[in-house]
């Protein structure tokens, strides 16, 4: 018996460290792979991957602005019976790129593993290397539709009928700025002034190359589709320019019809809360007490300089309405949240389209990357659903995701142009 048992345990023994062995191999093998796959090479290495479809997305981005230069330049707008490819591709393109630029934004979140990382931004450059491969196909049928049927004698006259347009719709440019500045701070009015002065040059510059056209268009040895493709191009950036200084006057004079009822909503939110405050355990009354305090101290500081700065004081006080909220925390009953919210949205929105503006402006001078692009699209997203919402707390958050997603938009546009990245 005794034998057996230490033939048993001869046998087991060994066989035991083996298979032990064997086991703390594999756990090794497996914290390993995982270490390996969350590791600082592997990152950088889905980093590249992930710069690299920004790039592609970048490029998608900018194809599908050119696209609609394509469509205007083309005349394919006239007489409709230009081949529907090059519609049909623009249209994909567009929804290739929002879609692109969403997972874009998966993508760039920290948390996600490197080989995730890696596996959805290769995903991205697949679809828009797709896309873009489409819009060359629809271009190159396009372009030859267009020497068979489109005179350059129409595209001139369509050309300088947009740009008649475009003047009419302008009026006087220098007057509504001079109308921002006599009220306003600079810094309210500067981005108004600079597209202003852009856009007056720009119909300049569109005028020069139609003319240019024109001269050319009679004679059967030259082409005038070079003048005609600069002129396109600053017209579109005059139209561009044009509307930028619109926005910036609606903008700023709206904020100052709007500024003294949000003061006086916000201050009776700011005294609901206090009724609020009296109802609180001591100590959480003395918390909000201070918070109170400071919030009193942001408005009276805000009110200041209000009428000279005006979509800066709303700015402000969609934030003194975001830190009162937050300072109330769950001490609010239902009704109460709701009520706030409903009197803090038209403020916020107000806010949001501000920022929104600036950062399609800042985007617009840089040519900022991939980065900047999906914050900005995220920030129009958000601002349509705070729009849509039918409940007002969930439009106000949707409102204050706006403002933040743009800001972050703006801040790497500025960060490019710094850097020259």
């Amino acid at each position: 018996m005794n034998e057996t048992g230490a033939a048993i345990l001869g046998w087991a023994v060994p066989a035991a460290i083996v298979f032990g062995v064997t086991a703390i191999a594999i756990v090794v093998l497996v914290w390993g792979l995982r270490r390996a796959r969350r590791s600082s090479h592997a990152r950088a290495a889905a980093e590249a991957v992930r710069t690299q479809a920004g790039g592609v997305l970048v490029r998608l981005d900018d194809a599908v602005d050119e696209l609609e230069l394509e469509v205007g330049l083309s005349g394919a707008l006239y007489g409709g019976n230009a081949p529907a490819s090059l519609r049909r591709a623009r249209i994909n393109a567009a929804h290739v790129r929002d879609d692109s630029f969403e997972d874009y934004r998966g993508v760039s979140d920290p948390a996600m593993l490197p080989a995730d990382v890696r596996k959805g931004s290769k995903r991205i450059m697949r679809r828009a290397e797709e896309a873009l491969a489409l819009i060359t196909r629809a271009r190159a049928e396009h372009a030859e539709w267009m020497r068979a049927n489109v005179s350059a004698t129409d595209q001139i006259a369509a050309a300088q009928g947009r740009l008649t347009a475009l003047r009419a719709s302008m009026g006087d440019p220098a007057k509504l700025v001079a109308e921002l500045s006599a009220r306003f701070a600079e810094d309210e009015w500067r981005e108004a002034s600079r597209a202003a002065s852009a856009a007056v040059s720009e119909i300049e510059d569109a005028r020069s190359h139609l003319t240019a056209a024109a001269s050319l268009s009679s004679d059967p040895t030259r082409t005038a589709l070079d003048d005609l493709a600069s002129a396109e191009r600053s017209l579109r950036r005059a139209e561009e320019d044009a509307r930028i200084l619109e926005e910036s006057h609606r903008l700023v004079t709206q904020a100052a019809q709007a500024v003294p009822g949000e003061f006086e909503t916000a201050r009776v939110a700011l005294r609901q809360a206090m009724v609020t405050r009296e109802g609180l355990p001591p100590a959480e009354a003395d918390r909000l007490g201070a918070e109170l305090h400071k919030v009193e101290e942001q408005l009276t500081a805000l009110e200041t300089d209000a009428a000279r700065h005006p979509t800066r004081t709303i700015d402000g006080i969609a934030r003194v309405r975001d830190r009162l909220d937050l300072a109330l925390g769950d001490a609010r009953t239902a009704q109460q949240r709701l009520r706030g919210a409903r009197t803090a949205l038209p403020g916020t929105l107000a806010a949001a389209r501000n920022a929104i503006a600036h950062a399609d402006a800042a985007l617009g001078h840089t040519g900022a990357g991939a980065d900047a692009r999906s914050r900005l699209i995220s920030a129009q997203r958000e601002l349509a659903s705070a729009r849509q919402a039918q409940d007002p707390v969930s439009a106000l958050d949707a409102a204050r995701r706006a403002i933040r997603d743009a800001e972050d938009a703006k801040a790497l546009a500025d960060y490019a142009a710094l850097t020259g990245r």
